[in-house]
């Protein structure tokens, strides 16, 4: 019985979020609203993929060097 009330609450919650979230009311213009273009995959996961695994592995080189100048 708990499980059950768990999981409606938990799916009702996630719900609730996506149809309240910005994504969905994008389809809705407003004034003075002026999207650019797409980006394509190629820079969709350059963008948000490999940028910020680079940015990390660079945070963590530089970490490990002043580590073991120590």
């Amino acid at each position: 019985m708990n499980k059950k009330r768990a999981l409606a609450v938990s799916l009702g919650t996630v719900l609730l979020t996506l149809m309240t979230s910005p994504a969905a009311q994008a389809l809705n213009r407003d004034d003075g609203d002026d999207p650019g273009s797409g980006l394509s995959v190629a820079e969709t996961l350059g963008l948000f993929v490999l940028t910020p695994i680079a940015l990390f592995a660079l945070i963590a080189g530089l970490v490990v060097l002043s580590d073991r100048r120590r």
